[in-house]
């Protein structure tokens, strides 16, 4: 295959090239047939929020076109993001959402076709080293009923939770707890109005140096 080249994108280019990373989305996720239009135009309406969020960065990966993403913003300052995590959330977590030194990588996603060739953790790998925050965080969904449940990523990027946690591990992150029953559409990788209910597992690290 050709070879494959990171982009990182300004909040300005990240709006420009929205058509082409929510494609990316559709085929990642793999919505139920005949959902399509719909995820599409619930990922862009989450994209087009996301975006304003502070401290918003977007890497892409391009080989003849799209074939990958990786986003995040930091985690806003109110408690509320933590609202349903199902552990007693530990003091320095709080204090580090509440000064803003908390990140979200809200987004990871590779075309199946681009799968297993490490692409996923470039992304990730380039979105957070110049990272100026002292923790890391993401969620991976699970649509408790609904025909797409165990959506997650990996270094699939949109593969099932337990490919996702096989991925969080290498890349040295740890599994913190689990959000739920309702996570917001905005916290778990590929989530939406269609698939709630839905849980999420909590994975933190520190930022790559």
């Amino acid at each position: 295959m050709a070879e494959v080249y990171l982009r990182r994108l300004s909040r300005w280019q990240a709006e420009q090239q929205r058509d082409a990373v929510a494609n990316v989305y559709v085929s990642a996720y793999r919505g139920a047939a005949g959902e399509e239009h719909r995820d599409r135009q619930d990922f862009l309406h989450r994209l087009e929020q996301h975006v304003q969020h502070t401290g918003f960065d977007m890497v892409v990966a391009d080989t003849a076109g799209t074939v990958g993403c990786a986003y995040g913003f930091r985690v806003p300052r109110t408690g509320e993001w933590w609202s349903d995590l199902q552990e007693d959330l530990p003091r320095d977590i709080e204090e580090l959402t509440a000064s803003g030194r908390a990140f979200l990588l809200a987004e990871l996603m590779v075309l199946p076709a681009h799968r297993r060739r490490g692409i996923a953790t470039r992304l990730v790998e380039r979105l957070l080293i110049r990272l100026d925050a002292d923790l890391v965080v993401a969620a991976t969904g699970r649509a408790t009923d609904h025909p797409t449940a165990g959506r997650g990523t990996g270094d699939g990027g949109g593969e099932s939770s337990g490919a996702a946690a096989e991925a969080f591990r290498a890349w040295g992150w740890s599994r913190f707890g689990v959000l739920g029953p309702h996570v917001a559409p905005d916290i778990a990788f590929g989530a939406g109005p269609g698939q709630e209910p839905m849980t999420g597992e909590v994975w933190i690290r520190r930022p790559l140096r």
